[in-house]
């Protein structure tokens, strides 16, 4: 049976925990059930990315650890409201998944809200979802989202397109939650 407040959050380890936490707290304050699903049903060791001035790129960090709430292979999309997948290292090895792919997939054919942020978006890459679609994400990711047809966003934070929202980083969940609940909010959810 669905839970129409339920959103599934997609991460692993290696995840980012800002985006993690931030999500899963927020969804409760605005009184949606997050779930949190990962390869298996256990406590992560998720990460924390930041910048650091004198450094190229970002810099890794151990995180918060946070439990999985269901294993991927249990998941059942049309038990769930929303798909939120964070970013962090765990896209990275997650788009390898077939499940995951599944699940992302079934959610844009149910025409369910999709919303990713970071790397998170290169799990979208992975399900075909980008192609001609306007995108933000973490500017590493550029390269991958325009060589599969997407439209890469620089001037935006946050980017959303029918039922996909996307975000940069960690920096833009102003802007990008600010679209999440746009979305969320233009339902009767009950």
């Amino acid at each position: 049976m669905s839970n129409s407040k339920a959103i599934l959050i997609i991460t692993g380890d290696a995840g980012e925990s800002f985006e993690i936490l931030y999500a899963s707290h927020r969804l409760q304050e605005a009184g949606y059930q997050p779930v949190i699903a990962a390869p298996s049903k256990r406590r992560m060791h998720l990460v924390i990315h930041d910048f650091e001035p004198g450094w190229d790129t970002y810099v890794e960090r151990p995180g918060y650890n946070v439990s999985s709430d269901i294993a991927l292979a249990d998941v059942k999309p049309e038990d769930y409201h929303a798909v939120l997948i964070p970013g962090g290292r765990a896209p990275e090895y997650l788009r390898n998944n077939q499940k995951v792919i599944e699940i992302v997939r079934a959610f844009a054919a149910a025409d369910k809200f999709i919303f990713a942020i970071c790397h998170g978006v290169q799990i979208l890459i992975t399900a075909g979802l980008v192609d001609k679609r306007p995108i933000s994400c973490y500017e590493h990711v550029r390269f991958e989202v325009e060589s599969c047809g997407g439209v890469y966003v620089a001037d935006q934070e946050a980017t959303r397109d029918g039922r996909i929202v996307t975000g940069k980083t960690w920096e833009s969940h102003p802007d990008f939650y600010r679209a999440v609940f746009e979305c969320l909010n233009s339902e009767v959810v009950v």
